[in-house]
This record gives structure tokens, C-alpha cells and sequence, in this order.
């Protein structure tokens, strides 16, 4: 038998076969249903080979090793356009030990994943009874091949052959292929795995248009709050010039002009905010480009895809991060620019990284394929110190010099100026505690459909959807931030920079809390392994999506804070 040669194992550009060409069925993993991410290898559990040679499988991408896909060769024979009877292809001797496994598989409802030119096929390993006492293994694939011209457009398996499971029997296991044509076009060919009922729900259109009022809204009530108010506040002031200096000094000045000479007062730990400011920015600019290339380009065919091009444009978008973190530490005076650099470049990475360490350890207790190899690691660990850490410097070299000096409308008092007492719900925590609530809202039935395609069997495909819920939450979170800044500043408390990060950033607790829900209501995992990877993740997802909105919120609202103190005369 012949072993296939390497560079037929991916057939993007090619994807024509002759007839007698040999077609690879290619073993990936199998698990628990509930546990969408706890897999193992197929031949962990004791199913037997096919008698043809084996070809060796490396891993093709990172994407594919980091989500722990693990190809190995069924061993059938199978031919294009070749049909193949019903064919016993091996036995398995069935000892106690082997029987227990498959029982504990079965019990567990434990299915399998198989690719055939890249299509994904999935089949159950077995069957109880009602009562739970006997338990049968299935022994037949019946695998049915759609061809359109020379290419597999379609594959089915349906599987039969119920045998009962008995300690110390012989189990044969059987395969037959039919072959039959289609007219399903090579480029379509995914579009039986989309579920558009699900994903194109009048609740998914419905969320989208109720956000997209909010945003109305919000933008109509922010400029209104703005334009009436601080028109009136200008008008206040400027009347204020026109009394001679000792009324103004008995006069009742009050409200954000107060503190002109504090505003622009550097936040209190430039260098942690800077580099939060700058991750944020950064995980924008990968958010929006990935969107963009998933709208484009269909990511979902490919195995890993998604996860290689998220690494790669974030790699790539390092310049960002350096740029806005590094220009914000400058303008804040800061003088550590380089340790400023070093955390604003290793703040994700380090964060996602050690999450993975963390779960690495316990998939590797469980023999599972999630668990990442070394090798995998020394390529995350080289793309961090050699592509992001230079990137990240150029940005920060970039950043300090094109736009690091303080050029602030109000000069910034020698003497901070005391903050006045004021009504509880003024307080930072509580606007900081309400500010993610609206943001939450407009995005919170997107999450569950992008949970949905991550921790079950769903493929996600509606970008455009998501770029929108991007945009919503970007403009609403600006909206919200800009409303509590303007009401902080009305109490004359100028600590407005963390206040407005960590205002926006609170959406991140509300997505996490949520996420509770949805575990203990939507899924059925269970386990140490699926529990801890479960909540590992999502807080990696959350903090990330805090940071992000916290960095949008700060931008908008800096700008809004130039923009009144430029307007305003100061003596």
C-alpha cells in the first residue's frame, strides 16, 4: 500500500482527486458530549487500526496545536469513486479492561470526530439500554461520499451494527463506502455544518435592533446633556468674567470649572494605566481586523484557523499598544519608560499564558489532547520576546516622540486642590459599579450566541453581526463613560482618568457573572477538567473585553475633557 505524500494531506488549491486516488480518513479525537473541549486521542479508547500502513501526521498549524486536534490515520482503504461492500477492517479482543473503557465511554456519551478532506464527521461510540445494564459498542461505519466532478463536496456516516458488549469475545469492526454524485458546489460545501436557524433567529435580528435604539438614545441624550448643559455652564462663566474680582470671590463658583487646575493632574500610577490604555487599544485594533478577515474570508473551513490568524494580527498590532501606551506614560511625565514598555507588552500574553499554564496541567493529568506540547510553547513563548517585545518598542519609540508632550488646555496647580464631600452616589465605586450595566445590555444576547459556538457544537458565521455589536458597544460605552465623567467633574473630583477606565471596564464582571449563569443553566459540562478550562477561559475573554472597553471609554472621554476646558476662559 502506498503512504500517501505529505502535501496531499491539506488540498485547499488543488482539491481534484483521479479516480483510485487514495482518500485519507483521518482519526481526530473523542470525549464526552457535554464536554465540548475535553477530548482525547481516538486510539485512547481500545478501538483497533485498519491493516494499512500508517501515515505520519504532524500538526499543521498552531492553531490546530494550541485546540488540540490530533490526526491519526484510521488505517481504511478507501479509493475515490471506489465503492467498498461491507468489509471487516479488524477485531478487537475484548478483555474486562478493554470492556470497562468502553462502557465508561458509553455512559459518558463519548463521540468521535473523523475528517475526510478537511470535512469534519462525527459518529457515537455506543448505545445502553433503557435500564442501564447492557451496554453495545457500534461496529459499522457506513460512510456515504458526495463527489462533485473530482472533488468530495459531502460525507455521511450513519452507524450501525449494534454488538453487546461481552468480557472476553472477539468485536469486528466493518466499513463500506458508497459513492454517490452531488450538486453541492466545492465552495459550499460547509454550509450543511451552519445552523442559520439558530443564528439568523428574529431574537438575534430583535437584540441587534434593540441595541442599535439604545445607541440612539444614548448619543441622543449625551449630546443633549452636553450641549444644553454646558452651554449653560458657559454662559454661567462668562458672566462670572463680567463681575468685578471682589463679588466673583464672595460669589458661589461651583462645578467643573472648579478644577481647571487638577483635570489634566497625572492619574495615580501612570505606568500600570498607561499600559492598560495601550492593551486596550491594542485588543480593539485585533478585534476589529479579525472581524474584518472572518467577514472576508470563511475562517470556519479550516481547522485552527481562527485561533492562528487572532495570534498573528495580534502579534502584528504590537506597534499600537506601544504607541498609545507609550505616548499616555510620556504626556503623564512618567520617566520608567522602558518597564513602562515591558508590562504594557507582556500584559496579555502573560495573562493568557499563565491561565493556559494553569489548565495545561490538569489536561495533561487527564492524558487529554488539549494538553499543549512543549513545542507549541516555545513557539508562543518566541512570538512574545522576538515579534511583540520589538514591535511593542517601535510603537513606544514612535509614541513618545510623535505625541508624548503634554500639550493640556489648563496649566496643572502646584497644590492639588482638596476634593469636597459629596452625595454617595457621586462616589468613583458606584459610578463605577453602574457604568457596565448599559454597555452589558447591549451586547449580552451576543454573547450568549458566540458562547454557544464556543462551548458547544455550533459553528459561528454572522461577523457582520458581530462587527456590529462591536461598533453598538463601542459607541455606547463611550456614551456611558462620558455622562459619569461629566457628572464627576460636576462635584468637583478630578480623578477622572480611572474613573472612566474602570467605569467602562465593569462591563468585564457583568459578561462574567453571566457566564455563571450559562454554565449552570444552558450547559451540561461537568468534571474538574471542563469546569476549570470553562471559567479559566472566560476570564481571560472577560478581562480582555474589560480592558478593551476601559481603553474606549478613557479615549472618548479624554477627548470630551480637551474638548469643555478648551472652551472655557481661564484667568
Amino acid at each position: 500500500s502506498l503512504i500517501v505524500p505529505r502535501s496531499r494531506e491539506h488540498r485547499y488549491d488543488t482539491g481534484n482527486y483521479i479516480d483510485k486516488e487514495e482518500v485519507v480518513l483521518w482519526m481526530n479525537t473523542v470525549g464526552p458530549y457535554h464536554n465540548r473541549q475535553e477530548t482525547y486521542k481516538y486510539f485512547s479508547l481500545p478501538f483497533c487500526a485498519g491493516s494499512k500502513k500508517t501515515i505520519s501526521h504532524y500538526h499543521e498549524t498552531l492553531g490546530e496545536a494550541l485546540q488540540g486536534v490530533e490526526l491519526e490515520f484510521s488505517g481504511l482503504d478507501i479509493k475515490f469513486k471506489d465503492e467498498v461492500m461491507q468489509t471487516t477492517y479488524c477485531e478487537i479482543d475484548l478483555d474486562k479492561p478493554k470492556r470497562d473503557a468502553f462502557v465508561y465511554a458509553i455512559k459518558n456519551h463519548y463521540w468521535y470526530q473523523m475528517y475526510i478532506d478537511d470535512l469534519p464527521i462525527w459518529g457515537i461510540v455506543g448505545d445502553a439500554d433503557e435500564n442501564g445494564e447492557d451496554h453495545y459498542l457500534w461496529t459499522y461505519k457506513k460512510l456515504e461520499i458526495g463527489f462533485n466532478g473530482n472533488r468530495i463536496v459531502d460525507v455521511n456516516l450513519t452507524s450501525e451494527g449494534k454488538v453487546r458488549l461481552v468480557p472476553n469475545t472477539r468485536i469486528a469492526m466493518s466499513y463500506s463506502v458508497k459513492w454517490k454524485k452531488s450538486d453541492v458546489k466545492f465552495e459550499d460545501r460547509f454550509d450543511k455544518y451552519l445552523d442559520p436557524s439558530f443564528f439568523q433567529h428574529r431574537i438575534h435580528w430583535f437584540s441587534i435592533f434593540n441595541s442599535f435604539m439604545m445607541v440612539i438614545f444614548l448619543v441622543g441624550l449625551v449630546s443633549m446633556i452636553l450641549m444644553r448643559t454646558l452651554r449653560k455652564d458657559y454662559a454661567r462663566y462668562s458672566k462670572e468674567e463680567e463681575i468685578d474680582d471682589m463679588d466673583r470671590d464672595l460669589g458661589d463658583e461651583y462645578g467643573w470649572k472648579q478644577v481647571h487646575g487638577d483635570v489634566f493632574r497625572p492619574s495615580s500610577h501612570p505606568l500600570i494605566f498607561s499600559s492598560l490604555i495601550g492593551s486596550g487599544c491594542q485588543i480593539f485594533s485585533v478585534s476589529f481586523i479579525v472581524i474584518v478577515v472572518a467577514m472576508v474570508e470563511d475562517l470556519y473551513t479550516e481547522r485552527g484557523s481562527m485561533l492562528s490568524t487572532a495570534i498573528f494580527v495580534y502579534a502584528a498590532t504590537s506597534p499600537v499598544n506601544g504607541y498609545f501606551g507609550g505616548s499616555l506614560y510620556a504626556k503623564q511625565g512618567g520617566r520608567r519608560w522602558i518597564k513602562q514598555m515591558f508590562i504594557g507588552a507582556f500584559l496579555i500574553p502573560a495573562m493568557v499564558c499563565g491561565t493556559a499554564f494553569f489548565i495545561n496541567f490538569i489536561a495533561m493529568y487527564y492524558h487529554a489532547s488539549r494538553a499543549i506540547p512543549f513545542g507549541t510553547m516555545v513557539a508562543v513563548c518566541c512570538i512574545c520576546f522576538f515579534v511583540i517585545l520589538p514591535l511593542n518598542l517601535v510603537g513606544t519609540i514612535l509614541g513618545r516622540n510623535l505625541s508624548g508632550q503634554p500639550n493640556f488646555p489648563c496649566r496643572v496647580n502646584a497644590v492639588p486642590r482638596p476634593i469636597p464631600e459629596k452625595k454617595w452616589f457621586m462616589e468613583p465605586a458606584v459610578i463605577v459599579c453602574l457604568g457596565g450595566i448599559l454597555p452589558f445590555g447591549s451586547i449580552f444576547i451576543e454573547m450568549y450566541f458566540i458562547f454557544t459556538s464556543f462551548w458547544a457544537y455550533k459553528i459561528y458565521y454572522v461577523y457582520g453581526f458581530m462587527m456590529l455589536v462591536l461598533v453598538i458597544l463601542c459607541i455606547v460605552t463611550v456614551c456611558v463613560t462620558i455622562v459619569c465623567t461629566y457628572f464627576l467633574l460636576n462635584a468637583e473630583d478630578y480623578r477622572w482618568q480611572w474613573t472612566s477606565f474602570l467605569s467602562a471596564a465593569s462591563t468585564a464582571v457583568y459578561v462574567y457573572m453571566y457566564s455563571f449563569y450559562y454554565y449552570f443553566f444552558k450547559t451540561k459540562m461537568y468534571g474538574l477538567f471542563q469546569t476549570s478550562f470553562y471559567f479559566g477561559y472566560m476570564a481571560v475573554f472577560s478581562t480582555s473585553l474589560g480592558i478593551m472597553c476601559g481603553a474606549v471609554g478613557y479615549v472618548g472621554t479624554s477627548a470630551f475633557v480637551r474638548k469643555i476646558y478648551t472652551n472655557v476662559k481661564i484667568d
